[in-house]
């Protein structure tokens, strides 16, 4: 995929999704796809190759929740896989402090690797399993915690407050929706309560994508 491609994309894909990015997010986007793939070519990283399906499965994807993460210091995302959404939010969201925690030891590296190639201050890449002991495993808490299908909702949130700090939220990227009444039934049942719940499509596959927020009661 050639630059102007590439940016024509992200364009029309982020005005889809509603979302806007600085001018310099686009050139940073391709330089980690470039990592990506090139490392993808020796290390099994994720089963998506191709260029438009990284934009919008792992790129677009992740700025989808740009309203849900703005505003916040810190970022922890868990089962980061090789880096989505921490990585494109990060370069998106420069002054946001993020830490990827994931248990596949290659993933974790490449991770190090493309923040160390971009530039990116404020990244911590984590080889942990996280396991509700945060600090035994190392792992610190963060203002934001975020997980992209990282596993079924009701053992997220069983999970997912031990490493929130004090007033923060646990933000889930789900799937296909699930409706107010289940949402707010899964936070109650773990004493949460439901802070937005939004439902998207992917610009160009149209798969359905929604974005549930959650703190403490």
């Amino acid at each position: 995929m050639d630059n102007t491609r590439f940016d024509d994309l992200l364009a029309s894909g982020c005005q889809a999704l509603g979302v806007s990015v600085g001018p310099d997010v686009g050139p940073r986007l391709q330089q980690l796809m470039a990592e990506l793939l090139k490392w993808n070519a020796k290390v099994n990283l994720t089963a998506i190759t191709a260029p438009e399906e990284v934009l919008e499965k792992h790129f677009l994807d992740s700025l989808a929740v740009l309203p849900e993460v703005t505003g916040a210091a810190s970022l922890l995302d868990l089962g980061a896989g090789a880096g989505f959404p921490g990585l494109p939010l990060k370069i998106a969201l420069p002054s946001l402090g993020v830490t990827l925690v994931d248990t596949v030891g290659k993933k974790v590296a490449f991770i190090k690797a493309a923040a160390a190639s971009l530039r990116l201050q404020g990244v911590r890449g984590l080889h942990a399993r996280a396991e509700g002991q945060p600090e035994t495993e190392g792992i610190p808490l963060a203002e934001l915690l975020i997980a992209r299908a990282f596993m079924d909702l009701p053992d997220w949130l069983s999970l997912a407050p031990a490493y929130v700090a004090p007033g923060g939220r646990v933000v889930a990227m789900l799937g296909k929706a699930q409706t107010d009444t289940e949402l707010a039934a899964r936070a109650e049942e773990r004493e949460l309560r439901v802070v937005s719940a939004r439902a998207y499509r992917l610009p160009f596959s149209g798969a359905e994508r929604q974005v549930a927020v959650f703190a403490r009661r």
